[in-house]
């Protein structure tokens, strides 16, 4: 999808600008023409003799010079590629960008082109999450911005949380989606996401260790290849994914009611970790422990929210994935899930303490398909949703 395409990469200034070298590299392996700007703090980090020897191309860095404007300006610079691509996107390009800043080479371009630009943030977790960050966010959204990332993880000043810079495959995948409009480009996806909570009063509820990583991941790759994503998510950790429809639940009931709002779908991955039971007789008000003695709870089952769809019998999506969080017996219990369910799909993963899965940033995953069991090797959330997507894509496209 990339050969014969022209890219126009500004490389930011920040420790994940590493990372470019080996975009460069994957983006020539699949036949696109790769022209680097660097700026001055990117620098700092990558050398423009490494590029230049990736790209087979020569790195611009310099706005006044007076050779590179007799050859290339950077008006037609700005012009010549397909895409725009900023990797990284620091907190402090992003505000040039969103205050329509020309105050050297890469922020001129930018200003200055007709073409799309897709940012791949890269900052500290506080920077990151910081209002200013999140207005100039929304602003270039808003003008058209595409965006991929950031994720979440380990960052290089020993923080953890949102701002790592996507990872190159991630990023090729939005390119490719950003230039061919995504193969899933006028489909519909409903992703479910993150745990519910049931509640025993107003004060006290049922919950599980979801964060909703990997439904937000998956969102997040689906949207990438241009899905129309309704993502109804349940009170999860991470925040929900940018550019999609955000529908916030509670409960298992009130997830079934989104659910079924939300209309029909080409697919649906239920990737929620929805509770098996509520409390029927949960209180109005705050139970007391007042000495005469526990409290009796009552529970009843929940809605089958995945066999409910998976059964329907007008109006089903072509293709139902369901997921099988399991602490023994994976691959047999996930199996027997898929075929009870009646769903097409199912990912199987083993969340017992010692995998660290469930909440944790990395999944280890088995796709069961009517084919039998595919084992997946143990990779980050994102990763996952990345080859999920793709096969997804393959599926319904």
């Amino acid at each position: 999808m990339l050969a014969d395409k022209h890219i126009l990469l500004i490389v930011g200034g920040g420790i994940a600008a590493f990372k470019s070298l080996d975009l460069v590299r994957r983006l020539r392996e699949q036949g696109a023409r790769v022209t680097p700007v660097l700026t001055k703090s990117g620098a700092e980090f990558v050398t423009p003799l490494s590029l230049s020897a990736l790209a087979a191309s020569k790195v611009y860095q310099d706005l006044f010079s007076l050779t590179d404007e007799a050859e290339m300006g950077h008006i037609e610079l700005s012009r010549a590629a397909d895409l725009i691509v900023v990797a990284p996107a620091t907190a402090d390009l992003m505000a040039k960008m969103a205050g329509g800043l020309a105050n050297d080479l890469a922020t001129t371009l930018l200003l200055a082109t007709d073409k799309r630009v897709l940012i791949a943030p890269s900052m500290n977790v506080r920077m990151w999450n910081h209002p200013a960050t999140q207005r100039n966010l929304a602003t270039l959204q808003g003008d058209g911005v595409l965006v991929v990332g950031p994720n979440e993880g380990d960052m290089a000043c020993g923080e953890y949380g949102p701002g790592r810079m996507a990872e190159v495959p991630e990023i090729i995948a939005a390119i490719d989606a950003a230039l061919s409009d995504g193969p899933l480009k006028g489909r519909h996806v409903l992703v479910t996401s993150g745990p519910t909570h049931e509640p025993i009063d107003p004060v006290r509820y049922i919950a599980n260790r979801s964060s909703g990583a990997q439904g937000t991941a998956i969102a997040k790759a689906l949207a990438a290849l241009g899905a129309d994503i309704t993502f109804v998510t349940g009170p999860a950790d991470v925040p929900p994914p940018l550019g999609v429809k955000v529908v916030k639940v509670q409960t298992a009931a009130q997830m079934l009611e989104a659910v079924t709002a939300a209309g029909a779908a080409d697919a649906a991955i239920f990737a929620a970790a929805v509770a098996d039971w509520h409390v029927a007789n949960a209180g109005t008000q705050k139970i007391k422990k007042d000495g005469s003695g526990l409290p009796k709870l009552e529970f009843a089952e929940n809605p089958d929210i995945l066999a409910t769809v998976s059964q329907m019998k007008q109006g089903r999506p072509k293709l139902v994935v369901g997921f099988a969080a399991e602490t023994q017996d994976v691959v047999a219990h996930a199996t027997a899930k898929r075929l009870r369910k009646g769903c097409d799909w199912i990912v199987a993963n083993d969340v017992s303490p010692a995998t660290g899965i469930m909440g944790g940033t990395e999944n280890a995953v088995t796709l069961i398909t009517d084919a039998g069991p595919e084992a997946w090797p143990r990779m980050s959330k994102d990763a996952v949703a990345t080859a999920l997507a793709a096969r997804i894509a393959k599926e319904i496209a």
